[in-house]
Parts: structure tokens; C-alpha cells; sequence
């Protein structure tokens, strides 16, 4: 329930601003375990309690989400010369008994739904809990998110000009329900205050986090679908003055098929390009065919008039300063008028599309937040274009 409530904070363009601030308090101040369960935890996971692993160990967790909560640690050691080296470390343990209540979770989740559905004909919620069932015992598998973890980091380092850090993983603490990390520091992307005071342009943050996204859809097809403001922290990189992110939270990764990942990258491109027939040709590849624009419009945020618009003008945008406040009032308003052909298209479009969305809900999210400074449409478009190129010299 706590994961349902996330999602809705990410939902700024269909919920009031009230909602949304309340909402937005789960994303890193979820229920906390006490600090016995914790040790427990981690005995019957490692063999040991905290304080016979760690030469230091906090109590109170750092942040806490629905499947667990994060700690600090610190373990001393000597190198050969004797010298003493500290490794500050980030202990992430899962709730106590969070495994045998979240079958009975989804059960109730699945039970609330159908009826739902039954209740309203027009309507189809079936989606959430085709979602939510199988992603749900990768996310309780820390391990999963380990090795998900690994694989995000070799593909980061792949690239040119993404500033990312993704936590070292310790293994030999590393089990099911125990993961432990590097410890990076990091403020929350969406702490307006820290960016403030840091300096930091916010149009290179904004442009970041689009690229680290947009890569992994359209290069990598690894893609994190989760990208909260509590799971993608920045700070400055001392030696560019420029942004580095930190992406925390591996649990839950999609793995796009690469005629799936193709298909995108070409209605992106087109959508880029407002070519409005190769958007209904990629939408109708899609199994979306009268509703071509409303998928357009969802992917976008913009209203398929302005594709249209630009179709004529051959440009990039219809207006040279983005005002971020009218674009949310009229996003929702857009939203809320089709909120039923929405649902109905969710049951239309391919299994790979809904954590996509998800994905893009939570970016959509951050760049509100931080007053959409740079077109990421373009950058979209850009990492688009690419994957169609490198798809063509093949």
C-alpha cells in the first residue's frame, strides 16, 4: 500500500498540490522497525547482531521505505603498513516479516481490484496487480537488487558524459533480506534548498537525470523504474563543478526485448520530429491505433495539438520559455478529461509499456519539481534517434 501511495505522489499532473505534499512524505518517512526486529534481522541473516559485525552502528535508520530501512555502519581495518582504514557503509534491512505478509498483500490488493472492475464496466485496474505480483518477490530479494545494481553501474560506466555513482555492493553481508553498500552522501534531487545554496544550475541537473534515464531505455533497455526523489540524489562534482548523481534502490528493473526497445525508439524519433505518420505507424506497432494521439499526448505530457503544430512550424517547441505552472494546470486538466480512455489503453498496450510509465511518472515528477529548466523531450528524442541510427548500420 505504502508502494501504491509513491506512485500516486508522482502523480502531479493528475492530483491537487495538497495530495501530492502528503503523499510525497512516503518516499523516504514510511513506518519505521524497531531496533530489535533490525537485529534480529541481521542475526538470522549473517549469523551475528549489528554490533559484532560493525565497529559502529546506528540506530536510527537514515530513511525508511515500504520494504525496509536504511542504516549506517562504519568497519575499521589495517592495511598492510598498519595504517587504519574506516569504510563507511549503508546497511539496508528489510522489515521484519515483510515476506509472509506480502502474499497475503496481494491477495487483498488483487481482491480490491476485481472488484473494482466488477463495479465499474468502463474501467480496467487489472493492470496494477499484473504489475505488482511478480515484481514484488524480485524487489524482497535483495541479491536480485544486487546484481541489478552491478549491472546498472557497467552500463553507467559505458557512457560518455553521465556523472552517475551507484553503490558498491559488499557481498560478503549480502544476503535475501540484508544489503549493504557504499556509503554516498547525496541530497534528494528535488531539495530545492540544497540546490540553491550549492549554486548548481538546475537546467544541468534536470538534463542529467533525463540522460541517465533516456540511456538506459534506448541503449541499455536495463531500465530503473523507480526513479523517486528518494532513490536519485545529486551533489557537486568537485573537479567539474557540475552534478553527479546517486542512484540508489535497484529492486525493481525492467528488461525491454530489443523489437520492443527499436518500436519506442522510433515513435520517440517521431514524436522528436512530429512526423505524425510515423507516430500512428509506431503506435498501431504498438497495439494502439484510434487512441495514437492520446499515447503521443501521455508520453509527452504535451497535447498532440502542439505535435501537430510543430508539424507545420518543422520545430522542436511551439514556445521559447516553458512555463511550468501552465503546463501542470493544463497536463491535469488534460489528464482528468481522459482519464477513462487512459485506463483503456493500458489494457491495450504491450506488458514492457506500464513500468515505462511508471518510470515516466516518477521523472515527470522531479522535472516539475525542479520547474522544467530544459526541453528532456529532446532529450528523449536525441537517445531516440541514436538507437535507430546504431539499429540501421547493423
Amino acid at each position: 500500500y505504502i508502494k501504491i501511495g509513491q506512485h500516486l505522489a508522482n502523480l502531479d499532473h493528475l492530483l491537487p498540490p495538497a495530495y501530492i505534499r502528503t503523499l510525497s512524505s512516503l518516499f523516504a518517512n514510511a513506518p519505521v522497525t524497531g531496533y530489535d526486529n533490525v537485529r534480529e534481522v541481521i542475526k538470522e541473516e549473517l549469523g551475528a547482531y549489528p554490533e559484532e559485525l560493525f565497529d559502529e552502528f546506528d540506530v536510527e535508520p537514515i530513511a525508511s521505505a515500504s520494504l525496509a530501512q536504511v542504516h549506517v555502519a562504519t568497519k575499521r581495518s589495517r592495511n598492510m603498513d598498519g595504517r587504519e582504514t574506516v569504510q563507511k557503509l549503508a546497511i539496508k534491512v528489510q522489515h521484519r516479516g515483510l515476506r509472509e505478509t506480502s502474499r497475503g498483500d496481494i491477495m487483498a490488493l488483487e481482491a480490491v481490484v476485481r472488484l473494482v472492475d466488477r463495479m465499474f464496466d468502463e474501467f480496467s485496474y487489472g493492470w496494477i496487480v499484473d504489475e505488482i505480483a511478480p515484481n514484488l518477490p524480485k524487489e524482497l530479494d535483495f541479491c536480485h537488487e544486487a546484481k541489478n545494481a552491478e549491472a546498472a553501474a557497467a552500463h553507467i560506466a559505458r557512457q560518455k558524459n553521465l556523472d552517475v555513482v551507484v553503490p558498491k555492493v559488499h557481498w560478503d553481508h549480502t544476503t535475501e533480506r540484508i544489503l549493504v553498500m557504499d556509503f554516498e552522501d547525496g541530497h534528494s534531487v528535488v531539495d530545492l534548498v540544497q540546490i540553491e545554496k550549492s549554486g548548481l544550475k538546475k537546467r544541468d541537473l534536470a538534463l542529467l537525470i533525463s540522460s541517465l534515464f533516456q540511456s538506459q531505455i534506448f541503449s541499455s533497455g536495463f531500465i530503473h523504474c523507480d526513479p523517486h526523489p528518494a532513490n536519485v540524489h545529486w551533489r557537486l562534482n568537485k573537479d567539474t563543478a557540475k552534478p553527479q548523481l546517486v542512484l540508489f534502490d535497484h529492486g525493481l528493473y525492467k528488461k525491454i526485448d530489443d523489437d520492443f526497445r527499436l518500436t519506442y525508439a522510433k515513435l520517440w524519433k517521431s514524436l522528436l520530429m512530429a512526423d505524425v505518420e510515423g507516430i500512428k505507424d509506431n503506435c498501431t506497432s504498438l497495439g494502439v491505433r484510434e487512441m495514437y494521439p492520446l499515447l503521443a499526448a501521455m508520453l509527452t505530457s504535451r497535447p498532440f495539438d502542439e505535435i501537430m503544430e510543430r508539424s507545420h512550424t518543422k520545430s522542436f517547441t511551439t514556445k521559447e520559455r516553458i512555463d511550468s505552472v501552465s503546463d501542470a494546470a493544463l497536463i491535469r486538466g488534460y489528464a482528468q478529461q481522459y482519464l477513462k480512455e487512459i485506463i483503456q489503453m493500458l489494457d491495450k498496450v504491450p506488458p514492457q509499456m506500464l513500468l515505462l510509465f511508471k518510470m515516466n511518472d516518477c521523472l515527470r515528477h522531479i522535472d516539475h519539481s525542479l520547474g522544467s529548466p530544459a526541453n528532456t523531450m529532446v532529450v528523449a528524442g536525441k537517445f531516440a534517434t541514436e538507437a535507430v541510427y546504431q539499429n540501421e548500420k547493423k
